[in-house]
């Protein structure tokens, strides 16, 4: 019985220092069981026994209780984990969806351009995969590039062209920082595998803004979002239903905005996904040939040499 009571303490000690939530909930579930296994043994027990069962009891409950907090703010201090959604692009046989993509660069050129940079980002890059050869002409010349220096060693601008880079909105970091209270808005090039769970990560996070919960404050300036680290975010919520006309009559949602972003973002980061896709597979299928003869080499060209025997007639 004085195991037990020991058994029952320690596990009360062990629960305080718990940070999984996970192991939280398991413990709360395990919690009846053993109430019910005291009660039933501290009825026929001395007062005394009885007393140092309900002092481990306690000590389980204060376990729990610290653990749930933690977990807690751990879960505060590092975003919610953003569920895995079904990317039509994930597949092994699956490829991009182009109008997605083109409708995502219609979103980041009107919305995210703002603030956010993609300057590894060319706009020859879009031609065949979004856009013709001539659309891609007409929005690079939308732009004003700094170039030069001129004869006279003047530096001058520009209309863009096909070899330029997406334009920045800033003309560097300090820039961006005081026109955005202190805060960096990242470059969005890679972006997409640059964050754990990328692309799951930013579509929670673009359609995740709500207003704080019960005993939640955020500072002015911030905005709540469960999916950022630390809960708060200096950027507002940006996608709103109808913020976008899509040129191919899409529903302009702000899931669907939300969704076609994240799909131009992953190309940006994976441009050449498809086309090492279909290496992957043309190299899966020439390996299954070669393995194919290599077997047939094997069983029926070298079993007769490996197989053979010699005798030998000595002749006295």
């Amino acid at each position: 019985m004085r195991s037990n009571v020991s058994l029952f303490r320690t596990l009360g000690k062990g629960l305080g220092l718990c940070t999984d939530a996970s192991s939280t909930r398991l413990a709360q579930k395990a919690v009846p069981a053993l109430v019910a296994t005291m009660s039933s043994t501290a009825s026929d027990s001395e007062p005394s026994k009885a007393a140092n069962y309900a002092a481990a009891l306690g000590g389980i409950l204060a376990g729990i209780f610290g653990a749930s907090c933690v977990a807690t703010a751990n879960e505060v201090s590092d975003g919610l984990h953003a569920p895995h959604y079904p990317w039509p692009h994930e597949g092994v046989l699956d490829s991009y969806d182009h109008a997605s993509i083109r409708r995502g660069h219609k979103v980041y050129q009107q919305v995210c351009a703002a603030c956010h940079s993609m300057q590894y980002l060319h706009w020859r890059q879009l031609v065949g995969v979004c856009y013709t050869e001539e659309e891609a002409k007409e929005l690079a010349a939308e732009t004003e590039v700094e170039d030069g220096p001129n004869d006279e060693g003047e530096m001058f601008t520009r209309p863009g062209r096909l070899f330029d880079a997406f334009p920045s909105p800033y003309a560097n970091e300090q820039a961006a920082r005081y026109a955005n209270g202190g805060a960096y808005p990242p470059d969005l090039t890679l972006i997409s595998g640059a964050r754990h769970n990328g692309q799951n990560y930013i579509f929670s996070l673009l359609t995740g803004y709500r207003d704080p919960p019960a005993g939640i404050s955020v500072r002015e300036g911030l905005y709540y979002n469960p999916y950022f680290p630390g809960g708060a975010i200096a950027m507002p919520r940006m996608l709103v239903d109808g913020g976008v006309e899509y040129d191919d009559g899409t529903p302009s949602s702000a899931s669907q905005q939300a969704k076609d972003v994240v799909t131009f973002l992953t190309w940006s980061c994976y441009p050449y996904q498809d086309e090492m896709r279909v290496m992957g597979i043309k190299a899966c299928l020439m390996i299954t040939i070669l393995i194919g003869f290599a077997a047939y080499s094997k069983r029926l060209r070298w079993a007769p040499v490996k197989s053979q025997r010699i005798v030998m007639d000595v002749v006295n």
